[in-house]
């Protein structure tokens, strides 16, 4: 059996579906399903369990895995209640890393681009502790998935025992199907397609930043696709552990995004620049853009789809149908 917490989120969702497509029904997960329709991501999965995390810790006793992928978080970037992120976060987080020690049981893990910041220290996943002391997250998530990667870290510095594999992923800017239940924190590309579809003007970002013009600020947009084939490559590859990136290596604008959905409707473009709010424009990173060289060297070769591509594949596939989940 496996274990997916926050299996019925985004990334979770699809990777159910993948290991499902794979022929892996022997799938629990972990998650709340609240009332936000995050049951659709999963209702044409085959699972075993859905496990509250109050329960979690009951659930794992005396039983034997093959591998936990710990997906589950509180992934909101503006959150505020750091009792609560703490608790989700890092130490749930921790408790299911010394499971995994303690029963010679792989551990996945996700952790976030979120970590580095402004990006004033690169976006190069060093694994090293002194690497990464220099990052300095810009939110209270990011923070919160700093501290674990930091804890993973210290404890092989220190040859303390680890699981037989643990692998830490830097997820970039993630998008595609599944993603309806995160209301604000949802793409851009998902939020406003209804916009598109209707001929509405799409409302962006202006910059706030020298030099910078709007709709120009850029991430690394990754389809998630691409991001849950890291994940089963890494189920089916347990010989590598380690901290890696996972974003295509190539920052892309809003604008870019938002200009491809149009051209998959076959639609002219049309973009309306808004002040960016106040809450935000402190912690806004302006440009994310993963390394990749770490990934490659561990021997994953799956590569990555083009923006426009990923986009067309989004839009068609899910967002321009009456049924919009995988």
């Amino acid at each position: 059996m496996l274990l997916v917490t926050g299996g019925a989120g985004f990334i979770g969702s699809n990777v159910v579906a993948a290991l499902n497509d794979a022929g892996r029904s022997d799938v629990a997960i972990c998650d709340v399903l609240g009332n936000t329709g995050k049951w659709r991501n999963l209702a044409r999965r085959r699972i075993v369990d859905v496990v509250p995390p109050s329960e979690l810790s009951g659930w794992l006793e005396g039983r034997r895995l093959d591998a936990i992928i710990h997906l589950g978080a509180i992934s909101d970037t503006t959150t505020t209640d750091g009792d609560l992120v703490i608790e989700t976060n890092f130490r749930l987080s921790t408790r299911l890393l010394d499971w995994c020690t303690a029963n010679a049981t792989p551990f996945i893990y996700a952790s976030s681009a979120a970590t580095y910041g402004d990006g004033a220290q690169g976006f190069r996943d060093d694994p090293s502790v002194d690497a990464l002391k220099a990052l300095r997250p810009m939110n209270l998530y990011g923070w919160s998935k700093h501290l674990f990667d930091l804890a993973v870290a210290e404890r092989l510095a220190r040859g303390d025992k680890l699981p037989p594999q643990w692998a830490g992923l830097k997820f970039f800017n993630v998008f595609g199907p599944n993603e309806y239940h995160k209301g604000a924190m949802m793409s851009v590309l998902a939020r406003r397609f209804d916009d598109v579809k209707a001929g509405r003007p799409v409302q962006l970002f202006k910059s706030h930043r020298a030099g910078i013009a709007d709709g120009d600020q850029r991430r690394d947009f990754i389809y998630v696709d691409d991001a849950v084939r890291v994940v089963m490559w890494l189920v089916a590859t347990p010989h590598v552990s380690g901290l890696f990136n996972v974003g295509t290596g190539r920052a892309r604008s809003f604008k870019d995004l938002m200009t491809a959905a149009w051209h998959a409707l076959g639609a002219v473009p049309n973009i309306e620049y808004i002040e960016m709010p106040l809450a935000i424009r402190d912690s806004y990173q302006y440009f994310t853009q993963s390394e990749t060289s770490r990934l490659q060297d561990a021997g994953y070769n799956g590569g990555f789809t083009a923006l426009e591509d990923a986009v067309d594949a989004y839009v068609k596939g899910f967002l321009d149908r009456p049924d919009r989940y995988r």
